[in-house]
């Protein structure tokens, strides 16, 4: 089973995924796979992805907490910041779900195919060998294109702890920093880790994050005010400068000066 194709199924539903499972046991002699694993939510997919790497996920539309059109750009963001030495190659994703009025959304995302339930096994069939003929020359074209598809913004970035992925609400996020290869996700009760660019994370959350700094996002709600340090002391040599001052969080942030024409009129 070297060169069989591997295989993720996301579906909330139980039923499904077994009904999934049966008709692809029926595929097998056409076309040889193996399933790495089954996911019933977008934490869960996520991690099964990372530990799996599979190459095609199986994926519903709609779950509980995250759908599946989300889930894709959050496999999009993962693969896109992945670096030279350790390649995480974007699965291609195959839609399958009871629901017709989500595929201009789903194709938006760059999904391979979608498929209605309940699925036909040579309708599957086609989708599968399609993807197949794309794996794996046509993986970046496909995390590029992904990663432009601005329709489905991200509602929760998701963190990858201890062995587990915790989903953090984007409008529970303060600020956004950059710390060498790492960004810190800052909310009101604590600081998560994520491996993605700054950059990416403005232009996908521009009209939330404002940028103060070469290394920080600030969300503008989180904004409370501005305050001037003028440096005194022999410990604070320099010019004066602002930072910005955090709602329901004791932290202040400085803004550099190429930033500042830009978010001093944030707060009236």
């Amino acid at each position: 089973m070297s060169d069989a194709t591997s295989i993720l199924i996301v579906d909330d539903e139980g039923p499904a995924r077994s009904r999934l499972r049966e008709v692809l046991s029926d595929l097998a002699p056409q076309f040889p796979h193996r399933i790495v694993g089954e996911a019933a939510n977008a934490p869960e997919a996520l991690a099964q992805i990372e530990s799996q790497r599979p190459q095609i996920v199986l994926m519903d539309v709609q779950m509980p907490g995250m759908t599946g059109i989300e889930l894709a750009r959050h496999i999009s963001a993962r693969a896109a910041e992945a670096d030279q030495d350790d390649p995480k190659p974007m699965p291609l994703i195959i839609f399958v779900t009871a629901f017709d009025e989500f595929a201009v959304e789903a194709f938006e995302v760059n999904a391979l195919d979608y498929l209605l339930k309940p699925v036909r096994a040579q309708r599957l069939l086609g989708a599968l060998v399609r993807a197949q003929t794309l794996l794996p020359a046509e993986h970046l074209e496909a995390i590029d294109q992904l990663a432009k598809a601005t329709n489905t913004r991200r509602r929760q970035l998701s963190v990858h702890e201890r062995g587990r992925v915790i989903l953090v609400p984007v409008e529970q996020v303060l600020y956004l920093k950059a710390e060498l290869k790492y960004i810190t996700v800052r909310t009101r009760e604590r600081e998560f880790l994520i491996e993605e660019s700054l950059t990416s994370l403005e232009e996908e959350f521009s009209e939330r994050f404002v940028r103060i700094h070469r290394n920080a996002l600030v969300a503008r709600p989180s904004i409370a005010g501005f305050e001037r340090v003028t440096p005194t002391g022999e410990g604070e040599a320099g010019d004066p400068y602002w930072q910005v001052v955090l709602r329901e969080v004791g932290e202040k942030l400085p803004v550099s000066r190429r930033q500042w024409s830009i978010v001093k009129g944030l707060v009236s």
